[in-house]
């Protein structure tokens, strides 16, 4: 069994229908749980660029809505476009100022209109078509506004010590590409198609949360291998008693390994505004 993520045939399914379906007991909670290991990041950075009061956001994929939410109540930001397939859990927290949208952004009629802010995270890892859904997201910056994009880097490799986690890790990367397309391999690429959709200056960082026991990071891993089980046990590389054994190496003060890291990339789109 190959275990290259770019030599995987890619999955025909869809994130939120093969895995991670949204009526899952607890997919909420476990959404959540991702938004407390990254949300300070993401918000910190957004505040850097200066959003703020006057600038009207596009939030992709806005999942439970804490970044649009934040964005709203932190920021106070004038409007916030909250972007998901489903919007069931953020029509649960209305908020004034949040407006939803149930749309899939790679439909051919996705055209909310132009914002100071289009923010994206942990959505086109799971897409394909990068670069042509990149380019149409940076058309939908307004000029002087910014297109910001985060999504997840797989820090193992064939010389990461072999452990529980890194074996259940390498087997979710492996069958969610199976399943339904999910692909990191490309995601280092995001400054250069940044640049190439013509935004201009183009920056990135890199923030790797820590694993430790009980952290809302480890529980989001925890409940992410429970749900992708089936697609993680198909690819050879782990069995249950594998991925139970990774969910106890994560609660124990026994772990010590890399989370997946997430890569935020932003560019100006040329232009009137001060950003």
């Amino acid at each position: 069994m190959n275990t290259g993520h770019g030599e995987d045939t890619p999955g025909e399914g869809r994130y939120g229908e093969a895995v991670f379906r949204p009526d899952q007991a607890g997919e909420g909670e476990r959404i959540d749980f991702g938004a407390l290991a990254y949300d300070d990041i993401t918000m910190a950075r957004l505040r850097a660029l200066g959003v703020g009061p006057g600038w009207r956001c596009l939030d992709i994929g806005a999942g439970t809505g804490t970044v649009s939410r934040r964005l709203l109540e932190e920021a106070g930001v004038d409007g916030v476009l909250a972007v998901d397939r489903d919007t069931r859990f953020l029509a649960a927290r209305p908020l004034p100022g949040l407006d939803l949208l149930e749309a899939d952004v790679t439909a051919p009629d996705f055209s909310p209109g132009r914002f100071r802010l289009v923010h994206a995270r942990f959505v086109l890892m799971h897409l394909p078509d990068h670069e042509r859904l990149i380019g149409r997201l940076a058309g939908l910056v307004e000029p002087g506004g910014f297109l910001v994009l985060g999504d997840a880097l797989d820090l193992t490799s064939d010389r990461t010590p072999g452990t529980p986690y890194t074996a259940a890790m390498r087997a979710m990367w492996q069958g969610l590409r199976t399943t339904i397309g999910t692909d990191v391999t490309w995601i280092p690429s995001y400054p250069g198609l940044l640049r190439a959709a013509g935004l201009l200056p183009v920056a990135a960082e890199i923030h790797v949360p820590p694993l430790s026991p009980g952290s809302p990071l480890s529980r989001f891993w925890a409940d992410t291998w429970e749900r992708g089980r089936a697609a993680m046990t198909a690819t050879g590389l782990v069995d249950d008693a594998g991925i139970d054994e990774a969910i106890a190496y994560l609660a124990s003060e026994e772990c010590a390994d890399l989370s997946a890291g997430m890569l935020t990339v932003w560019g100006r789109k040329p232009g009137a505004g001060s950003g």
